[in-house]
């Protein structure tokens, strides 16, 4: 988002005028003064307005206790942020709910067979939970060619749930990063100006037992593409049907999705839950429906203003609360900043 800084050219003129004439009247006055010509006729300046733009970066945070109980009620004033090390000063600060436009991105392939029906109710509990002015989408993948958009942004439940019912279970490689990396592009494209003025939140809500099999885009080109995007990810992980033998010096398959989802959560700010039993979704999406809303947005404008496409560090401390109970934030690892000459985009 870009902040204007605005300058009257006419007072700064003003301005200018009077010191000339506080000059003129420190002058000798014993001389004896001359015919004083008929000054010329000053053409009037219109107020005009000088634009300086500067960024200001945008945060969602989320502060919880020791047992991740989210904490509602701090002031601006317990927030200290720091990028690259330097602390930095807060524009903009609201512990108010704002709109969500987040995607529920299901795993339909056949690893998710048992689970898939609880799935679909705890998604449903998810929609019923959103406000007026969230919007969701709804898009279910199995192979990196059957990524699929069941329901486009909207504010309608109805159609939203129509989505969920349409869901269904099939073979192919399992393409999670793609369907991840596509997910988020949409998310960046459907940001405008009025939204960011609004400070919508965008979030992913995955659903998937975290074994990529056959993706186009690699791990590391979808987080670099996170530390370009304000998107938080919410892990649903039904990570135990892998198998968790592993190797002599590899994890398991079990350990490697776990790791890979935590990975996805912790870099965007986001959260990760890995059930037991399908029957605990009913109550994750409780959590994850609290957890979208109960967090503090935070505009700070960056003293490295250089545009050189270079990533930075956020960090976000807190005091600890009475009697020193612990209070923990948690956003975004970082930002890559603008890069001079690059293409224009959507922020």
């Amino acid at each position: 988002m870009k902040v204007k800084a605005l300058v009257s050219v006419s007072f700064v003129f003003a301005l200018f005028v009077l010191a000339g004439a506080m000059s003129v009247s420190a002058q000798d006055t014993t001389a004896t003064p001359s015919p004083t010509p008929r000054p010329a006729a000053t053409p009037r300046l219109e107020d005009e307005e000088v634009v300086i733009e500067t960024e200001l970066v945008n945060i969602s945070v989320r502060v919880v206790d020791r047992n991740n109980r989210p904490i509602n009620n701090l002031p601006q004033s317990d927030f200290k942020i720091y990028e690259d090390g330097v602390l930095q000063e807060i524009g903009f600060f609201s512990k108010s709910e704002v709109p969500t436009n987040y995607s529920l991105l299901v795993d339909n392939s056949g690893s998710l067979r048992q689970q898939i029906e609880q799935v679909i109710e705890a998604g449903k509990y998810l929609v019923g939970s959103n406000r007026k002015d969230d919007e969701t989408a709804i898009i279910r993948f199995v192979s990196s060619d059957k990524i699929e958009v069941l329901q486009d942004f909207t504010k309608s439940k109805t159609d939203l749930n129509d989505a969920l019912d349409n869901m269904y279970i099939e073979g192919g490689q399992t393409a999670i990063i793609d369907a991840v990396y596509l997910a988020v592009e949409r998310l960046n494209q459907g940001s405008t100006p009025q939204k960011d003025l609004d400070r919508t939140r965008r979030a992913i809500v995955l659903v998937t037992d975290g074994e990529d099999r056959s993706s186009y885009y690699s791990e590391t080109q979808l987080l670099e593409l996170l530390k370009e995007s304000d998107v938080q990810i919410f892990v649903v992980g039904f990570v135990k049907a892998l198998s968790d033998d592993k190797g002599f010096i590899s994890k398991s398959p079990q350990g490697k999705a776990k790791s890979f989802l935590e990975r996805l959560a912790t870099s965007t700010g986001g959260k990760s839950y890995f059930p037991a039993s399908p029957s605990e979704m009913t109550t994750i999406s409780k959590d994850i429906a609290a957890e979208l809303r109960t967090q503090y947005s935070i505009g700070y404008i960056p003293s490295n203003d250089r545009k050189d496409g270079t990533f930075r560090n956020i960090r976000v401390n807190i005091p600890d609360g009475p009697g020193a109970a612990k209070r923990i934030a948690i956003t975004r690892a970082g930002r890559t900043a603008e890069k001079e000459g690059a293409p224009p985009k959507l922020n």
